[in-house]
């Protein structure tokens, strides 16, 4: 039986990573939109680092300011915090925080690692920029894809079969949908995709128009 991985140790690298990576980007790539919808790389970097920053006393009157809507929360907390930090200091926050304990509600550890994975992916991704994960923290990620949650991330996988062309691995059952592994996870957290990324007779539902 294999070694259970160190997710925490992948958190961390993870976030040091993306941190190295953005302190690279010129001005209007920040400004450029990202694969969230309605939402700038710097509202992304923003909202990333938002479990660090706010305490749960705060968060929780923040969702009261919102009427209970997480999503509202989470969007008006990403654009304020976007306007008030400059690029360096957003950057900056994963670096310094890069071991905080952060977990979201449900999922835990390996939650967390694909909070940090994922939306450091729809600042690449929607950038064209080729910054590849680290094989065994996608292996964590693919490992926990879970169908109860496809509903809260907005994906809708009836009839398709994730099939990495990268990796051994797939997921569901119908009309196979070849990609990287990489693109494959944004695919199962409901993101839409840039043209020429993925291939499969049912590519139509998961890139943008």
């Amino acid at each position: 039986m294999g070694k259970a991985p160190d997710i925490a140790a992948h958190i961390a690298a993870e976030r040091l990573e993306l941190a190295n990576f953005l302190d690279g980007l010129a001005p209007a790539q920040w400004d450029a939109p990202s694969l969230c919808a309605g939402w700038r790389v710097r509202e992304v970097v923003a909202h990333m680092s938002m479990g660090f920053r706010y305490p749960t006393a705060k968060v929780l009157v923040e969702l009261v300011r919102a009427r209970g809507s997480l999503n509202r929360m989470t969007d008006r907390l990403a654009r304020r915090d976007a306007a008030a930090h400059p690029a360096r200091d957003l950057a900056g926050f994963l670096r310094t925080h890069a071991h905080h304990p952060w977990k979201p509600p449900v999922g835990g550890l390996a939650a967390a690692l694909g909070h940090d994975v994922v939306h450091g992916l729809d600042v690449t991704v929607a950038l064209g920029l080729d910054r590849r994960v680290p094989e065994d923290r996608l292996r964590i990620l693919l490992d926990a894809v879970d169908p109860r949650a496809f509903r809260f991330f907005g994906a809708d996988l009836t009839g398709v079969r994730l099939c990495a062309d990268d990796l051994d691995w797939s997921f569901g059952t119908g009309a196979p949908l070849y990609g990287s592994a990489q693109d494959l996870l944004l695919v199962a957290y409901g993101r839409r995709l840039p043209g020429g990324r993925l291939r499969g007779e049912e590519v139509h539902r998961f890139v943008t128009a």
